[in-house]
């Protein structure tokens, strides 16, 4: 995206928004609209922009910086794994909670001198059954937090 790819490039070079509103004859709030996403740069702001940041215009608007641009190494971090890897990290926690809720839920009907043995086997207070019951929830509640954390 062009305001990420702009703002990017921007601290990768080490400028303040005011320092390269300066350089390319712009005002900070203009810059401040591009990384926000709430504007674009018209075309002769696009070269000043590849111009100061020694890129071509394509490299400033696709997703990647090509091998021969002095960033090629410096990538922006992804935030894919941040987006959907905790989501699906968060999800697959869920399951595994429910999981557990529902196979101890099974093992209660169906075999309760199971639950028995896990209750015996307890050193902790919490009994066998009880500590089983907390971590699936537990496990549920950390999944969806991390479903719907933020950034």
């Amino acid at each position: 995206m062009l305001s990420e790819k702009i703002y990017t490039l921007r601290r990768k070079s080490g400028l303040s928004q005011e320092q390269l509103a300066e350089k390319i004859g712009v005002s900070r709030q203009a810059i401040s609209k591009w990384e926000g996403g709430l504007s674009t740069p018209e075309l002769e702001k696009l070269k000043a922009l590849s111009d100061c940041f020694h890129i071509t215009i394509d490299e400033l608007t696709e997703n990647q910086i090509s091998s021969d641009s002095p960033y090629a190494g410096k990538t922006e971090p992804d935030r894919a794994f941040h987006k959907g890897g905790e989501s699906k990290i968060g999800l697959c926690f869920c399951l595994i909670g429910a999981a557990c809720l529902l196979l101890s839920g099974v093992l209660t009907v169906l075999c309760p001198s199971s639950i028995d043995q896990i209750n015996e086997s307890s050193t902790i207070t919490l009994s066998g059954t009880g500590m089983l019951v907390t971590l699936s929830v537990l496990l549920m509640i950390w999944g969806t937090l991390l479903i719907f954390k933020r950034k």
